[in-house]
Order: C-alpha cells, then structure tokens, then sequence
C-alpha cells in the first residue's frame, strides 16, 4: 500500500459507492490491549494511520487535537511514572487496594506494542463552540481506530485515571487547557472477542416533524 498524505487525495465532486468500505465499518471491532502484541504499526504504516485520522471535520481549521506516540522503552517508563502519582494521589485508599492499582497503572502500557495518545487542544479564544471542538478531537480517535484495523491491526480506544487525572495527564504529555480524548491501543491481533450486542437503530431514531397548530 502506497504512503497516503492529505496532498495525494483528490478531491471529487461526486463519491463512487465503496461497499468494500461499508464491509470493513461493519466488522469494526475493539481488541482489548491483552490481546494486542507486537508487530506494532511501521514508521510508514502509523504516519500513514495519523494521517487519516487526522481527515475529520473540522470548523475553522483549527486542527483542536493533536498527537502523542508511546512506543518501545518509553512504555515502560511511562508506567514507572505513573504509579507513584498514583499513590500520591490516594493516600486514603486500602493499601493493598493502592498497589494493586498502582501496580495496574504501572503495567498500562505494556500489554500493547504502541498507544497512540490524542489529545484535545481547543482553542478557546476563537467563536468556534468548545464542544464542537472537542467532538472533532473524538472524531479523531474514531477514525484512527477504523485506520488501524484497515491496516491489519487491532485497537482499542480507552481514557481511565491515566487519561483523566491531571498528573497523570501532564505526565502523558497533555499541557495547560489541554485534555487526553483517548488512549488508543494498538497492535497485532491474537484474539478477537466475539461480536457483542449492537444498539437498535429502529428504536433510537426518529423523523423530525413539524408541531401541530
């Protein structure tokens, strides 16, 4: 497969039908991280999953979210990072319970090959509503998770303590008024779990019209 960059896409008035596309969305599937080894993504292979990932609306082009890669030795550093802020930050909790978290924290990163960290950066001083922003950052996540398993890989997209408490999000890379979207998972697939139950669309869907007189 070819290096795809935003440049090399042509843009076209009309779309042709890609059932191949529509087959590939409909098997989509969430590999937890114990079932994810290595290979991870290839230096050309994740630029070219970043890259679209990256292809998500966007009001005003202010690209809210950006990328941190965590991969190889940086995996286990990153643990040993993060279970003492653990521990720091639940003095009061049973000790025991403590370091079996703390030891989770610590072990976060290895059972995959590579995270991929997408952060959200709204820009807070343009008109453009935080929200819509911060859905462009979700988006992201999304199509990254349909880019890996287009590749040939699993992935799996959580947040959890790590994403979610400050330290620990400082920690990961996230700067001031800054926020982690999502921690995705990534790598080779030696099991995936069986398909589980999917919402009713029926039952979530209705037709707008207009109120009576």
């Amino acid at each position: 497969m070819s290096d795809i960059t935003s440049e090399s896409v042509i843009e076209t008035a009309a779309f042709p039908s890609a059932p191949h596309l529509l087959e590939a969305m409909a098997r989509r599937r969430s590999v937890p991280a114990a079932a994810l080894a290595a290979p991870a993504p290839s230096d050309r292979q994740l630029r070219q999953m970043l890259t679209l990932a990256a292809r998500v609306p966007d009001h005003g082009l202010r690209e809210p979210w950006r990328f941190v890669v965590i991969a190889g030795e940086a995996r286990a550093q990153l643990g040993r990072g993060l279970a003492p802020l653990y521990r720091a930050a639940n003095p009061q909790m049973d000790a025991a319970k403590r370091e079996k978290f703390a030891g989770i924290m610590e072990r976060l990163f290895l059972s995959a090959p590579m995270a991929v960290v997408v952060i959200s950066r709204p820009d807070r001083a343009c008109a453009i509503p935080l929200f819509e922003q911060e859905l462009s950052a979700g988006a992201v996540c999304m199509n990254l998770l349909h880019a890996a398993q287009a590749s040939g890989f699993g992935a799996m997209w959580v947040t959890g303590w790590a994403a979610t408490h400050p330290a620990a999000a400082a920690l990961i890379g996230a700067g001031e008024g800054e926020r982690i979207a999502g921690i995705i998972h990534v790598g080779t697939a030696t099991n995936v779990p069986p398909e589980r139950p999917r919402p009713d669309v029926e039952a979530l869907t209705a037709f707008w019209t207009p109120p009576a007189p």
